[in-house]
């Protein structure tokens, strides 16, 4: 039997609401983030703000390009924020490679009537935390950023 897919592991919140874009996240940290793919509309569109650059797109084909242009590393996504209202959901977390901290994100979509993403931003910073970080594993400070 096959593991199952994203929208089999759809995380909840504390209303119990499916939280897309926790498992949006969640896939794109995987071994597998081209499963992301299917947790996306046709038309999805797209916009990933980076320190001095952006990656956009109209498509889950852009996606998938965008997908296939990542350098693969040991990264991870902690969101400590999140909610929903109506159709939109929203994140704020960090991202941590091999363990350390790297930068805080603010990521929000709009969720289509059948659960997927149809629209996505997301901001990455490494200057600024919206909400401290404390390691869950150590559940010290900030995980050791240089």
């Amino acid at each position: 039997m096959a593991a199952p897919g994203p929208r089999e592991r759809s995380a909840t919140n504390r209303k119990g609401a499916v939280m897309t874009l926790r498992t949006y996240m969640a896939s794109m940290d995987s071994d597998h983030p081209e499963r992301t793919l299917d947790l996306l509309e046709p038309d999805f569109r797209f916009l990933i703000a980076l320190p001095g650059s952006e990656a956009t797109g109209e498509s889950r084909e852009d996606f998938a390009a965008y997908i296939a242009g990542r350098n693969p590393k040991d990264r991870s996504h902690e969101i400590l924020r999140h909610s929903r209202d109506g159709d939109v959901e929203t994140v704020y977390g960090v991202v941590t490679e091999g363990g350390r901290y790297t930068g805080s994100f603010l990521s929000a979509a709009v969720i289509s009537p059948g659960g997927l993403l149809s629209r996505y931003q997301s901001f990455f910073t490494t200057s600024f935390e919206l909400v401290d970080w404390v390691r869950q594993d150590t559940g010290q400070g900030d995980g050791g950023r240089a």
